[in-house]
């Protein structure tokens, strides 16, 4: 075959592909928007759906987009979970834009302040807040603060658990232990262990609630795969640098904190952004142990009322937008901090 006819071939194929492109952009289009029911007329939805072009029915999330994000969260109280959104938006925000150096000062405050703050916001029991049992907590709210709660508290252990490892010696022993056991076993295993398990071993009396026995499961897987992420940066670092912070006069610690650390950080720092990623959608698992996050609470928004559970499609792709967003937000904020601490 000669040079032209392969030309000629790669243009057909490359044609083809846009064309199959464009026609599946405006089949998106077509049904997504132009087609598309966006009032909550479930009447309408219906008609929509029986007719020749067929269309989206976005007022399912007109009409549940408030169970669906806030969960059953009493209707009286929703400015609680919706302050604790705002400000939980206004802190990612920050942490985005704000300059690179200031990033971990924003992970410091997302522990010492956030997270106590939107936990007195949802529970209450304070400034004569009204108590809401954790139960009753879901949706996004119940997101954020499984996966900031989880991952605030999962860096420290982590990278404990890292230079245990690293270092070796019988801290090394139990750190292996317990990193392999806990990657060792899927997720799931660990939320039914912490949710099912522990409170047959525990006093009833001093059984925690359903909610912090799944975040204490969330908080050792995701404590054991940082530690193997981190472990990975520390192995890079020569061991010539400690020797020369040892000549300085450096201690142990000394040594860890000013030179190690920085320089691990920065090597595993991609690998710490796609965690967080995970992280933030492996807390969808936790409706296996009746937790109702975001998509728990579409399916309790959606799974009795017969005259908007048709529409479940529509409704997974809104929540995926948010799931995305949040995502691109925090893969976004990996970038800026990677431009800044990997410059020449």
């Amino acid at each position: 075959m000669n040079a032209g006819a392969r030309r000629l071939i790669a243009w057909l194929t490359t044609a083809t592909g846009w064309l199959l492109v464009a026609w599946l952009a405006w089949q998106l289009w077509a049904w997504g928007v132009q087609h598309a029911v966006w009032q909550a007329d479930a009447d309408a939805c219906r008609a929509s759906a029986q007719a020749a072009s067929r269309g989206a029915c976005w007022g399912v999330v007109a009409e549940k987009g408030v169970p669906m994000l806030l969960g059953h969260f009493p209707a009286e109280a929703h400015w609680r979970p919706l302050t604790m959104l705002g400000l939980s938006a206004l802190m990612l925000l920050t942490w985005v834009c704000s300059p690179a150096r200031l990033r971990l000062r924003c992970w410091a405050v997302a522990g010492l302040v956030w997270l106590p703050l939107s936990a007195a916001l949802l529970h209450g029991g304070v400034l004569g807040l009204a108590v809401v049992p954790s139960v009753d907590w879901g949706g996004l709210p119940l997101t954020l603060l499984l996966f900031l709660g989880s991952w605030w508290l999962s860096v420290p252990i982590g990278v404990g658990l890292a230079l245990a490892r690293h270092r070796g010696g019988m801290p090394g022993l139990l750190a292996t232990f317990i990193i392999e056991v806990v990657r060792g076993v899927p997720l799931v295993t660990l939320l039914f262990a912490a949710v099912f398990v522990l409170p047959l071993i525990l006093p009833h009396a001093y059984t925690p609630s359903v909610l912090v026995r799944a975040g204490v499961a969330l908080v050792l897987f995701a404590s054991a795969y940082l530690a193997e992420i981190m472990r990975g940066g520390l192995q890079t670092i020569p061991v010539e640098q400690s020797e020369a912070g040892k000549v300085l006069g450096l201690g142990r610690w000394g040594i860890e904190r000013r030179i190690v650390l920085p320089q691990a950080f920065r090597v595993v720092l991609p690998a710490l952004t796609g965690h967080a990623i995970g992280l933030l959608k492996d807390t969808s698992l936790v409706v296996v142990v009746g937790l109702h996050e975001l998509t728990g609470s579409l399916s309790l928004a959606l799974s009795g009322d017969p005259i908007w559970r048709p529409y479940y499609f529509e409704a997974y792709l809104f929540v995926g937008l948010i799931y995305a967003l949040m995502c691109l937000a925090l893969s976004t904020g990996g970038r800026r901090l990677e431009r800044h601490w990997l410059a020449p």
